[in-house]
């Protein structure tokens, strides 16, 4: 980082993902959105058994766009070009489905995760409990590339943004930005689900300030359930280093259709709360982290 804070020399430029907002560092938060990549390879549509509206089932369809108003406030924002299905990087890098491959995994694979029985591991078999990807298995050759390609710049960014932050700061606060279908087999899902695994990756101030202004603005919200945070905001969010980390899920019912993949009228409303949202965090909390930080001195 150089004198006047800019963070360009330090992050990394791929076509796989986009930063927006990083010319410096103006806040102590990064936000990010791994699941927001509409960008399909056409190798990959046409390797893979499902079309290419299906494939998009378990994409964060706009989410970058809701939130991307924090660029304005002096918030990096990162986001995937590339759809999840293709590669995943909210999962270990080596969180490989046996299922997948003919080959025998190599032994620091994690083979064994619920993320990896459920067909959603770092290279997803599902798109959806029904919807398999591919018609054969892959080549772990072709899995080692895309985790060398796209999953380990990523996160090498990530992380530069996370360092910057809390090098100026002192502490840097990381939120993770992802949609979730509205409906589940049981229940109609709640408008937003905040998960801070359970109460250890973010200091629980943060996360019922966020929820206060949600209910304030008339949104049923709902903590970590379905959703704890995955592994960015597990492997993250690590309060004692000094980085704190909060997994926002918005109900994607609120702001798109969701057969057609297209925004609903509703979408400037939900993205104008969201902004709201984000302000009152970014001008709020570091006062009141700061605040629970002296009264536990």
């Amino acid at each position: 980082m150089d004198q006047n804070g800019s963070a360009k020399d330090s992050i990394e430029i791929s076509p796989a993902f986009f930063v927006e907002g990083a010319e410096s560092v103006l806040s102590p938060f990064v936000f990010n959105s791994p699941h927001s990549g509409r960008t399909y390879p056409d190798s990959f549509i046409q390797n893979s058994c499902l079309n290419a509206s299906d494939l998009r089932k378990s994409e964060d369809s706009f989410v970058e766009i809701l939130f991307d108003h924090v660029c304005e406030l002096g918030a990096p924002l990162l986001h995937a070009n590339f759809p999840r299905a293709f590669i995943d990087v909210n999962r270990e890098p080596y969180e490989l489905d046996p299922e997948l491959f003919n080959e025998s995994l190599p032994k620091f694979a994690n083979t064994q995760s619920v993320r990896v029985a459920g067909g959603l591991g770092t290279i997803p078999r599902m798109v959806s409990e029904a919807d398999r990807i591919y018609p054969d298995t892959l080549k772990l050759e072709d899995a080692f590339a895309r985790i060398n390609t796209y999953y380990k710049p990523y996160h090498t960014t990530l992380g530069r943004l996370l360092d910057l932050a809390r090098n100026k700061f002192g502490y840097v606060i990381l939120v993770d930005c992802h949609s979730m279908p509205s409906l589940t087999t049981q229940k109609v899902r709640p408008d937003f689900v905040l998960g801070d695994r359970f109460g250890t990756s973010c200091n629980s101030a943060l996360t019922q300030f966020v929820e206060s202004k949600l209910r304030d603005m008339g949104y049923q919200v709902a903590r970590n359930k379905p959703y704890a945070g995955g592994y960015i905001t597990e492997h993250y969010g690590q309060p004692a280093t000094g980085v704190e980390a909060l997994q926002i899920e918005v109900n994607r019912a609120l702001y798109m259709d969701e057969s057609r993949f297209e925004k609903s009228g509703m979408f400037d409303q939900v993205r104008t709360d969201i902004a709201q949202l984000c302000q009152d965090m970014m001008l709020e909390i570091p006062e009141l982290l700061a605040s629970q930080k002296l009264a536990a001195e």
